[in-house]
């Protein structure tokens, strides 16, 4: 699998697709959707690594009718989505993303005809939500779909081959000297994983980019291992309560001097009159 894309930029988001089969534009297709890396796994028991690239390289054996398509989402924009100002979860996040693939594949003229979902989240909720968006498709979302329907399974492998390569090549952007890659499979229930953290978390700014800060498994460690971070309110005059709207209009009350933010006061900066 190609990803010399993500390997450029893995900052934020690329996505990823075989060539489409000339057979999907011509007659009803299955889609399956799945995902990989946001936890322990079970097919990561059942299947090996080398046992998945197998598999998917019959897939590609099979592309006059097997297409595949990936949106691969970095780290870090899973972490700023998520801790951002403006909150997006990962079950959204999740769900969004699957759809925007079910309508890249109808964009690029697959006659989809069945779309089948391992659930993230309530699967009766998750369903709906996809159905109101595709009307004209029978959709299914199931818990372990992946070991109910085929094209969900396959699915799954393409994910996760795409994590594991991404996992094992990954080059961080910190250029970090002496860099230990030695991090095991990046799950929660592997011990290197969790070794490697400990030994990675930076007391102030945590860790490098290649891991989600928003993962339970990363926040408990900087919890126990990283220095508290208290934010500051405004200054005290910005505290005084929330006025009217009508005192907008109140000459006196908006020529009053307001005290900048302390971040600037500390630092001695001062709005430029002139340049």
């Amino acid at each position: 699998m190609d990803l010399s894309e993500l390997e450029r930029d893995n900052t934020g988001r690329c996505r990823l697709n075989s060539p489409v089969p000339a057979v999907c534009r011509k007659q009803p297709c299955a889609l399956g959707v799945d995902e990989a890396g946001r936890g322990p796994v079970l097919d990561s028991k059942t299947l090996s690594e080398s046992e998945r690239d197998r598999l998917f390289a019959r897939m590609k054996e099979d592309g006059d009718f097997v297409g595949w398509a990936l949106d691969v989402l970095s780290p870090n924009l899973i972490s700023t989505s998520m801790l951002g100002r403006v909150k997006y979860n990962l079950n959204s996040l999740s769900h969004d993303t699957a759809a925007g693939l079910v309508q890249y594949a109808l964009d690029q003229g697959v006659k989809v005809a069945q779309v089948f979902v391992d659930t993230v989240g309530m699967p009766e909720t998750y369903q709906q939500r996809l159905q109101q968006r595709f009307p004209g498709i029978e959709v299914t979302v199931k818990a372990k779909a992946d070991s109910l329907y085929p094209v969900v399974s396959a699915a799954s492998i393409c994910a996760k081959v795409a994590r594991d390569q991404a996992v094992k090549n990954w080059k961080f952007v910190e250029k970090l000297q002496d860099s230990d890659t030695d991090y095991g499979s990046g799950y929660p229930n592997d011990p290197k994983t969790k070794a490697w953290l400990r030994r990675h978390v930076e007391p102030v700014f945590g860790f490098p980019q290649f891991v989600r800060f928003s993962w339970r498994t990363a926040q408990s460690i900087l919890e126990k291992e990283a220095e508290d971070v208290v934010w500051d309110d405004s200054v005290a005059e910005d505290q005084e309560g929330v006025g009217r709207i009508t005192a907008y209009f109140d000459e006196g009350l908006r020529s009053r001097t307001r005290l900048p933010h302390r971040y600037f006061q500390e630092r001695g900066l001062a709005p430029a009159a002139t340049l």
